[in-house]
């Protein structure tokens, strides 16, 4: 994997690239709390299949920076594709097939609601999608969704600024099942990138503007009207997502069908918990690679 890094509107982007020089380009976006690590059982399958990966550290993780060190650390999804979008234009990419966990759901779905024109198909780990701005969970989610209403209030918001590690530990040790793909060294691996000096100031706003606990950037505002404004996803989609994910609950993909008016698939994953991509990543780019095949660019 070659790694660089490039500007992309207001962020330095770091990222990971690997496969064939000419291979066509597929974007592999992690999510919350992870980083790249998360593709590393996925990617080389891509790329031994003639694909050539891009891997990117998301504005907050790893060695990615904002260009101007007092930028507002915005964490919405909106800012988040703009990120994306930026690295795409960098990179001379006018139309990727994206693939994303968690956060990069987020972004792969930002993208091909509000931008359809430059997601050629996407693939969304873990999270579901639908119109419109988020709205309030059924119970069961709402009480799986506690490290969300924890950040949205003073005591834990500071306790994420002095203990970010271990508040990220955390949910890897309650979101999926116990098994050999969480051991303290993979997770160490990762927990690297949550040294970024932004980490912490995007994390907490991402999940307290996502509940109104903090200001929208207005910076992203016209972005954000667009994507919220979405009634429906054209891209072609494929969502997969485990059926023991102790934080996304899979009740939340329930009828999720019905807002997507292009070629659409879900794949459950029995035993399988929110990290897909680490749990069963031969599973994962089995199925990205027939939907990308299904699906191409061009």
């Amino acid at each position: 994997m070659d790694t660089n890094s490039v500007t992309a509107g207001e962020v330095e982007i770091t990222y990971e690239a690997g496969g064939p020089d000419e291979g066509q380009p597929i974007l592999l976006l992690h999510g919350w709390p992870d980083d790249p690590r998360t593709w590393d059982g996925v990617a080389p399958r891509l790329q031994a299949a003639g694909w050539r990966t891009i891997v990117p550290y998301l504005r907050g993780f790893g060695r990615t920076r904002f260009v101007n060190p007092e930028a507002n650390p915005s964490g919405q999804v909106a800012a988040l594709a703009s990120d994306i979008l930026a690295l795409m234009d960098t990179l001379g990419f006018q139309k990727l097939p994206i693939v994303g966990h968690d956060w990069g759901a987020r972004i792969a779905y930002a993208i091909a609601a509000a931008r359809p024109q430059r997601a050629a198909s996407i693939t969304a780990l873990s999270v579901p999608w639908a119109p419109g701005p988020l709205t309030v969970p059924s119970l069961p989610q709402v009480r799986a969704f506690w490290y969300q209403w924890f950040m949205n209030t003073g005591p834990g918001a500071e306790f994420v600024r002095r203990n970010g590690v271990a508040f990220a530990r955390e949910q890897w040790a309650v979101w999926s099942p116990p098994g050999p793909w969480f051991t303290d060294e993979t997770f160490a691996k990762t927990a690297q990138s949550f040294a970024n000096p932004d980490w912490a100031a995007v994390t907490l706003h991402a999940y307290r503007v996502r509940w109104g606990g903090a200001e929208p950037d207005p910076r992203y505002a016209a972005f954000e009207s667009e994507i919220h404004a979405a009634t429906g996803i054209a891209v072609p989609t494929l969502v997969i997502y485990g059926e023991a994910d102790a934080c996304i609950l899979p009740g939340a993909f329930e009828g999720q069908e019905q807002h997507f008016s292009g070629p659409y698939r879900e794949l459950p994953l029995e035993g399988i918990g929110h990290f897909p991509s680490r749990e069963a990543p031969e599973a994962v780019a089995e199925a990205v690679l027939k939907h990308v095949g299904d699906h191409p660019a061009h």
